[in-house]
């Protein structure tokens, strides 16, 4: 249940929150925390009442007073913060990437339910977001299909990726500081080094750093459009080009470079070279999607 999700996700969060508070009384209030996790008010009075209930904290007039440090067993697992439709999304993402698929090929569902390990219909739902682009096909009593793209619909959608995201890097910018989506941007700053350091062995991580990367860009315009539209771009820009191995090193380290660069115009918050450090990389994210069609 999405909700579920959700409460398990703030609860885990404040969790953190806590800990790194060393046992000092929190002056945060739920509508602080709210805003900090991105939240409803009630989902947080629910997550504060759970950990109130396991003994972790008290409250009163004067605040919120840290019991205790939480340990490993406190937490909800990481499967139960994560929605249904956003691990099918990331399972069928590394299915497509590393298991080298092709044009035409067959897909299971009931398969890759069980390898999933969610329901047939959560595959199904998944699959038939992407039926109407044409990039998979549903086949009579015989599953789907992956389906390859034409040059005139890839340069189609990416016209839309480059209005989504000029727009969203700009409403990044204009975050609070005090927004938890600076310090994710730091830590994938700092993947992104790491992953440069070692690109000889590990260039095939790219992909889900670059997901990530984009993810969190698109998410502070707060628009729902955009958020499902999504979906679309990671299927293609992050893993139909795989099917093109030439090169694939020397263009993930390239790539990487630009993502650097382009966080370094975030951080700057300067409009301008927001925008340039963007078409930048977006225009190398074209070529390369059109050099490897067939």
């Amino acid at each position: 249940m999405k909700g579920d999700v959700v409460f398990k996700g703030a609860y885990n969060e404040l969790l953190d929150h806590f800990s790194a508070s060393n046992g000092r009384l929190a002056e945060n209030s739920e509508g602080e925390f709210a805003e900090l996790l991105k939240v409803s008010r009630t989902t947080i009075r629910k997550a504060l009442f759970e950990l109130s209930r396991r003994r972790l904290l008290s409250r009163d007039r004067s605040g919120i007073h840290i019991l205790r440090k939480p340990r490993k067993d406190d937490y909800f697992p990481i499967a139960d913060t994560v929605a249904t439709s956003a691990r099918v999304e990331k399972k069928f993402m590394e299915w497509m990437l590393h298991g080298d698929r092709k044009p035409d090929q067959h897909i299971n569902g009931l398969e890759l339910a069980r390898e999933f390990n969610v329901s047939a219909s959560a595959i199904r739902e998944y699959l038939s977001r992407f039926a109407r682009f044409g990039l998979v096909e549903k086949r009579p009593n015989s599953g789907w299909i992956i389906r390859g793209f034409t040059a005139e619909f890839a340069l189609e959608l990416f016209e839309v990726r480059e209005l989504f995201e000029l727009r969203s890097a700009q409403a990044f910018a204009k975050q609070s500081p005090e927004s938890s989506a600076w310090k994710a941007l730091r830590d994938l700053q700092r993947e992104h080094r790491g992953l440069l350091a070692q690109i000889d062995v590990r260039y095939r991580d790219f992909s889900d750093l670059d997901e990530r990367f984009h993810h969190l860009i698109n998410d502070a315009a707060r628009n729902r459009f955009i958020a499902s539209f999504h979906d679309v771009i990671s299927l293609i820009f992050h893993y139909h080009y795989q099917w093109n191995k030439v090169d694939e090193k020397e263009r993930n380290a390239v790539a990487i470079h630009e993502h650097l660069e382009y966080i370094k115009a975030l951080i700057s918050r300067k409009p301008e070279r927001i925008e340039l450090a963007c078409r930048r990389h977006l225009k190398s994210a074209r070529n390369t999607l059109l050099a490897s069609l067939p």
